[in-house]
């Protein structure tokens, strides 16, 4: 008998089961891939799916792998035009009770593959942030190139802000 894949979003790590994967399978509806997008940034979140499982790990972590396939439609960043992009990204995530909590505003992170483990799992909250890693910084609509005569020719050359210093420096040393 083959376990069916589970839908909830947030998962109890108590209830888990440490001996066998739990299988998961998230696609968010269309109100919420609207909410995901605006939150993003993105014109359009057209679809969205979060598929692996979890596993124990070690003694008390737990391992989450899976793959995200998502098609997103951001503005170019030159035209904004609209931007269609497929994504498949592989993701592994590592959750430790062993890893401390931040509780000030600055902590040393001893190792930043593992992350702290609560009573949940949110598997939501994963599949929206390796979504927001995988986006493309900088879309760009095709044949959107920067104009190269923008800058106009009466314009001082400002990309060597030290040009001329070393025969500055030279004229000191002759005083």
């Amino acid at each position: 008998m083959t376990a069916q894949p589970l839908s909830p979003t947030r998962l109890r790590v108590a209830h888990l089961n440490p001996r066998a994967p739990t299988q998961f399978d998230l696609r968010p509806d269309s109100q919420t891939r609207i909410a995901i997008a605006q939150e993003l940034g993105l014109l359009d979140l057209p679809k969205l799916q979060f598929k692996g499982a979890i596993r124990a790990e070690g003694g008390h972590g737990w391992e989450v792998t899976g793959q995200l396939t998502a098609r997103v439609v951001q503005p170019c960043v030159i035209t904004l035009k609209p931007v269609k992009t497929s994504l498949d990204e592989q993701v592994e995530r590592h959750f430790s009770p062993h890893v401390a909590v931040p509780d000030g505003d600055e902590i040393e992170m001893l190792d930043e593959t593992v992350e702290p483990l609560g009573q949940f799992i949110d598997l939501s909250a994963v599949m929206i942030e390796e979504l927001t890693l995988a986006l493309p910084e900088y879309p760009r609509a095709d044949g959107a190139e920067l104009a190269e005569d923008a800058v106009e020719d009466d314009t001082p050359d400002t990309r060597r802000p030290f040009q001329g210093l070393d025969q500055l420096l030279q004229g000191k040393k002759d005083d």
